[in-house]
């Protein structure tokens, strides 16, 4: 079976990007089509790969700096992938923000598409980025996102068959496309490391972007003089780095970009994970929180709603207020002194969530639907 991966772009190294890697290790030989890449952990991890680039990788500018305001220019880039990838028998997509899906003509491959998301700012979910506060961009956007909802949504009709990450997204592809999907779950894997003193710190882990609750954290920390570490990298056009820095206390602080073991040991050590996100499409990092044996607390919707158990891995909260997340902290204190949070049982639970878990659903589900 000749297969191909494709990959919106390498950028940042995100849950998209690992469901990437274990993707590229079930199929050791499938080349990764990707519509650009920019230096960093995404393409550093996949390196040692085949990836072939569309022509945008040569447009100055693009991959830093224009891939989101020419976003309209997404069908261009993935057609002109169309005669290589006729040479496959399939094709897996891995597709979220920039349309990544509906490849080929009469004589195309089985298109299998993992989705992540259908793309959250065509369909009125928040995203990283609030630029409909600009009244220019509004007017582009409103332009622009509605041509792209139809090449979204033809695009879709395209696909032989969907998988979605989490049951929240399988809802968002039967509403905007009208079509089925299969759900397996992402795959969480983190290197075991040596065991670890529970500190007193809350741990928070993202790309430093908007819509993730982050500035809803660093307030509380304040207001309480609670210890907070935040992973992550800014990314994008997004102004909140500087925003959370700012309101940041001596309490807070920011750790940056980690690789997989220091961040194995975080988790392991924190106290508590804070999940904030108000419609996370499935929320990859609680799950690693779990998989250390940490206790979560998350917003009571989303994708949350489909890992955490409350009272047992961890405790939920609505809405997304600093009152709210206040008393769900007030609750995991007194569960927490109650001894409500076992260890073992928490690990045991992210199991269900392992890459071994992902490798054997995604192969059996391939060999099915190709039938070659």
């Amino acid at each position: 079976m000749k297969v191909a991966l494709v990959h919106d772009y390498l950028g940042e190294f995100g849950g998209a990007e690992r469901v990437l890697e274990a993707l590229a290790q079930i199929f050791p030989k499938a080349p990764i089509y990707t519509a650009f890449y920019r230096e960093g952990p995404a393409y550093e991890r996949f390196g040692k790969r085949k990836i072939i680039t569309s022509w945008a990788q040569k447009v100055p500018f693009f991959a830093t700096k224009l891939h989101s305001p020419l976003r309209f220019l997404a069908p261009l880039i993935w057609n002109s992938f169309t005669s290589q990838l006729a040479d496959y028998d399939v094709v897996i997509s891995s597709a979220s923000w920039y349309v990544t899906k509906g490849f080929g003509g009469p004589q195309r491959p089985v298109e299998i598409c993992y989705c992540h998301t259908p793309p959250r700012y065509l369909y009125g979910y928040p995203t990283s980025v609030n630029w409909q506060k600009y009244w220019p961009v509004r007017i582009f956007a409103l332009i622009v996102n509605h041509f792209m909802r139809v090449y979204d949504f033809e695009a879709a009709q395209r696909v032989d068959w969907f998988i979605a990450n989490s049951e929240n997204v399988r809802r968002r592809i039967e509403k905007f496309y009208r079509r089925e999907s299969v759900v397996i779950y992402p795959p969480v894997d983190l290197p075991k490391v040596p065991k670890v003193e529970k500190g007193e710190y809350f741990l928070v882990v993202s790309r430093i972007v908007g819509a993730k609750g982050l500035a809803l954290a660093v307030e509380v920390a304040n207001k309480f003089n609670l210890e907070l570490k935040v992973v992550g990298k800014p990314a994008g056009y997004s102004g909140e780095y500087q925003k959370i820095r700012d309101m940041a206390g001596a309490n807070v602080e920011f750790l940056g970009y980690v690789d997989d073991r220091e961040l194995a040991k975080l988790y392991a050590g924190a106290r508590a994970f804070l999940a904030l996100a108000t419609d996370e499409d499935f929320g990859m990092t609680p799950v690693e929180a779990m998989l250390c044996g940490t206790p979560v607390i998350a917003y009571e919707g989303g994708g949350y709603l489909e890992t955490v158990v409350d009272g047992k891995t961890g405790v939920f909260f609505s809405p997304p207020t600093v009152g709210s997340l206040t008393t769900a902290i007030n609750n995991f204190e007194v569960l927490e002194k109650k001894g409500a949070f076992n260890t073992a049982y928490i690990k045991k639970h992210a199991q269900k969530f392992s890459k071994e878990r992902f490798k054997k659903e995604i192969l059996k589900f391939v060999n099915e639907r190709a039938k070659l």
